[in-house]
């Protein structure tokens, strides 16, 4: 069990698959959901765990290329069952110095963040369906401040977090007959390696703190805490909806 924010979560028994959980949001979110008993899955680029310059022993790692439907559908093959998935990977290419309106960076970008989670979602929904958690399985997606707002340098990703909304609110609607629902986390200006690469040396940060009312960025724990809350039992009354988890930057007039 893990108290976050006063609440305790208890997902004992759960089967948990986190995808990109090898860093960032998807790192910590996975972290959490093992510290509260559950059993926890994460995918990543890599082809061995050990690769990877953290800990991931406490997890049971699938490799996974959100570009190659085969690996994503061999990833939900993989699983005997699966009550929460956290469709977390994706990626912005914009860090990389990949311009995003280029029409093939940006389908990539739809690629990966948006056509991936949703295999990966039709791949499970028979497991997803069986769950006994108290409100039924779950599905959360991991979106951003560019699911709701235009910026320029982040064409692709925003497009793709954006359509992930819409997916979400459509999901929401097909498979709540089946017990599931669909919800979305969109998330704010994380400090993780992703985005350092933005932040650091950039003019970025201090006109991105001026419109964030609680004059910070996100930490990833900031975002696992609402995601496991959506997961919960807490939340079985609650399908399609969007969190905003931004320290209110898409509130700043």
């Amino acid at each position: 069990m893990i108290t976050k924010g006063g609440v305790a979560f208890d997902f004992s028994g759960a089967r948990i698959l986190v995808t990109g959980g090898t860093s960032g949001i998807g790192l910590a979110t996975a972290t959490a959901f093992a510290a509260s008993g559950a059993d926890v899955a994460v995918t990543g680029t890599k082809l061995l765990a050990a690769s990877y310059d953290v800990d991931l022993a406490q997890f049971r790692y699938i490799p996974m290329d959100a570009e190659m439907p085969a690996s994503i559908d061999a990833t939900a093959a993989a699983l005997t069952g699966c009550d929460v998935l956290i469709n977390n990977a994706g990626v912005s290419f914009y860090p990389l110095g990949l311009d995003e309106r280029n029409p093939d960076v940006f389908d990539r970008s739809l690629a990966i963040n948006l056509s991936a989670p949703y295999r990966l979602v039709q791949k499970l929904a028979e497991k997803l369906a069986r769950s006994k958690l108290p409100g039924g399985g779950a599905v959360v997606n991991i979106g951003s401040v560019t699911s709701l707002m235009g910026m320029a340098a982040t064409l692709g990703y925003g497009a793709s977090k954006t359509g992930l909304l819409g997916m979400t609110r459509g999901l929401a609607v097909d498979l709540g007959a089946r017990g599931i629902r669909v919800n979305m986390v969109a998330a704010g200006m994380v400090n993780t390696r992703m985005t350092s690469a933005v932040f650091e040396g950039s003019q970025w940060l201090a006109p991105t703190l001026a419109r964030t009312p609680l004059g910070r960025l996100g930490e990833p724990d900031d975002i696992a805490g609402p995601v496991l809350f959506l997961s919960s039992g807490l939340a079985s009354w609650i399908t399609g909806q969007v969190l905003m988890v931004d320290g209110g930057y898409t509130i700043y007039g």
